[in-house]
């Protein structure tokens, strides 16, 4: 056996049994620290399978993984469960063969258990409208944030006897948090417009859990105060980048600061212009109206004597007066088609009414450009320059009522970069946590086994064999003997350079005990030094 194993071994066989019992707890309760911190760090890493599970889906899937010996874990809310990573695959075909899950919100799997057989059309309706309610349900499930979901769908109908049509609306119910409940409320809108035919995203209404209402009418988006705020956003941010554009190259990007403010007008405008031309006239058609009138007119009278009083007596007529009358008349009427034009013109764009323009600018850089001729007649004039740009580049009106301001100031340092919103402190940790906790456990786990292992091992095992390696000599223990009280009369001279006694040494020589005596009166004054002195005689003859 080594030197040093043998060295080894014989100071642990030197620590006694109350100590070795000491040293094996201490090892036994690292290995376990160890071990459990290696389980708990090594174990694999879990992805979702299904998520918004009913009590018994959850069950039957648990049953059917266990069966299968896939590892599988339920998240805290009970409707999650979670596979270790790399098993999704396998585990969603063992599931699918099984039919799982089975849940009561099913999709377009309910025609699988339908039959053709004796199924009428209001049947056939309505197991339609409830596969399609499951797969938007599903669908809405699969957004981030949203952990169950359930769907409502009203189909319009069509009757014989009815004169307008129904539209078709629908409601949908959700259970997230409440900013990822808020955030995709109008994007579930959305959805289901677009997956239900006829159905305009106005009549969808979101509610969540809580019964609070989150979507519901008009969109606010397609108002036309947020329609005119969005469209001067734009404009403005256009403009913003053309200023930039144009000043980049001369300034630098971080020596100037635009800002626009833009007053558009949105109003829809509806134009109708008719245009007739006088010139482009074309015959449609011609009347021709002629009349001749001949007319005689002659009259007879009967004067008036005695003798149309006498009986029988008959009147002598006389010629009246006669008249005669003649009329021509041609009559002609022309109806012409004249040339017209009709324009009607629908403008749902926008005009710009007002802007104004501020742009600072680095006056330092001015001063750096210019040189040692920097004075201040030569920045403003290079001010009105930059101001001359700016307009051409905005495309500035001064009759519009337009206002500009370029300005030379001083930048404060630091401030040169976009400040970038970064996350929040809260925000980093919620990410890392998982690391956090695996890097602590694994300090944790070394410095434990450091502390109560391999320090106190290590002290064990040296202390002894360097007590052994120090121990005292034969001669120093004899000295330190007490000595017969007789012969301790009186103080003796000491020797040159000494403290100790020069009559004393010749005294112990005359009355030397046995060497056997000695080591017993050595036993019975300390018995642990006696042994480190017997064990290192033996440590010396052994090397002899």
């Amino acid at each position: 056996m080594p030197e040093q194993l043998q060295s080894v071994v014989a100071n642990l066989r030197s620590f006694g049994p109350r100590r070795l019992a000491i040293l094996g707890a201490i090892a036994a309760l690292v290995v376990a620290v160890v071990a459990v911190a290696s389980v708990y760090l090594n174990r694999p890493a879990y992805e979702t399978l299904y998520v918004g599970l009913e009590r018994s889906d959850v069950n039957q899937i648990g049953m059917v993984l266990g069966e299968a010996g896939i590892g599988f874990d339920v998240a805290s809310d009970g409707t999650t469960v979670l596979v270790p990573a790399g098993s999704t695959a396998q585990a969603r075909m063992l599931l699918a063969e099984k039919g799982l899950p089975s849940s009561a919100n099913a999709g377009y799997e309910l025609f699988d258990n339908v039959g053709s057989l004796g199924l009428t059309s209001f049947m056939q309706q309505v197991t339609r409208v409830r596969a399609l309610e499951g797969e938007i349900a599903r669908t809405i499930q699969s957004i981030q944030g949203i952990k169950a979901a359930r769907v409502h769908i009203v189909m319009s109908e069509r009757a014989n006897f009815r004169r307008d049509e129904q539209q078709p609306s629908a409601s949908v119910v959700i259970r997230a948090s409440s900013v990822d409940a808020d955030k995709s409320a109008m994007s579930i809108r959305h959805l289901v417009a677009a997956a239900v035919p006829g159905l305009d995203a106005e009549r969808v209404t979101v509610l969540d859990s809580s019964g609070n209402l989150l979507a519901a009418g008009d969109d606010p988006n397609n108002s036309s105060a947020a329609r005119s705020i969005g469209v001067e956003r734009t404009v403005e941010t256009q403009i913003e980048d053309n200023i930039r554009r144009a000043l980049a190259a001369y300034l630098g990007p971080d020596n100037f600061r635009a800002s626009v403010k833009a007053d558009v007008n949105t109003d829809s405008r509806q134009t109708e212009e008719t245009i007739f031309d006088p010139e482009s006239r074309v015959e449609r058609s011609v009347q021709v109206v002629r009349a001749n009138e001949n007319s005689n007119q002659k009259q007879s009278s009967t004067p008036a004597s005695v003798e149309q009083n006498l009986p029988e007596a008959e009147a002598t007529a006389t010629d009246g007066p006669q008249s005669s009358s003649a009329s021509d008349r041609k009559e002609e009427i022309t109806n012409y088609e004249m040339n017209s034009k009709r324009i009607a013109t629908v403008s749902n764009g926008y005009s710009v009414t007002k802007m104004s323009i501020a742009v600072v600018v680095n006056q330092q850089r001015l001063a750096a450009i210019l040189g040692q001729n920097a004075t201040p007649e030569l920045i403003a004039a290079r001010v009105a320059d930059i101001q001359k740009m700016v307009a051409s580049a905005t495309g500035f009106d001064e009759k519009r009522g337009d206002v500009i301001n370029v300005s030379a100031v001083e930048f404060i340092e630091g401030l040169d970069g976009e400040e970038i919103a970064g996350p929040g402190m809260l925000a980093s940790v919620g990410q890392h946590a998982g690391t956090m906790i695996n890097a602590g456990a694994f300090v944790l786990v070394v410095f434990l086994l450091a502390f109560f292992g391999l320090r106190p091992m290590a002290a064990a095992l040296a202390r002894p064999q360097a007590a052994a390696l120090a121990g005292p000599s034969f001669d120093e223990v004899q000295r330190s003997l007490p000595t017969p009280d007789d012969s301790a009369e009186a103080p003796t001279p000491l020797l040159p350079g000494s403290n100790r006694p020069a009559a004393l040494d010749d005294l112990r020589n005359k009355l030397r005990p046995a060497p056997q005596d000695r080591l017993a009166r050595m036993v019975d004054l300390n018995e642990e030094r006696t042994a480190l002195i017997l064990r290192k005689w033996a440590a010396q003859e052994v090397a002899a």
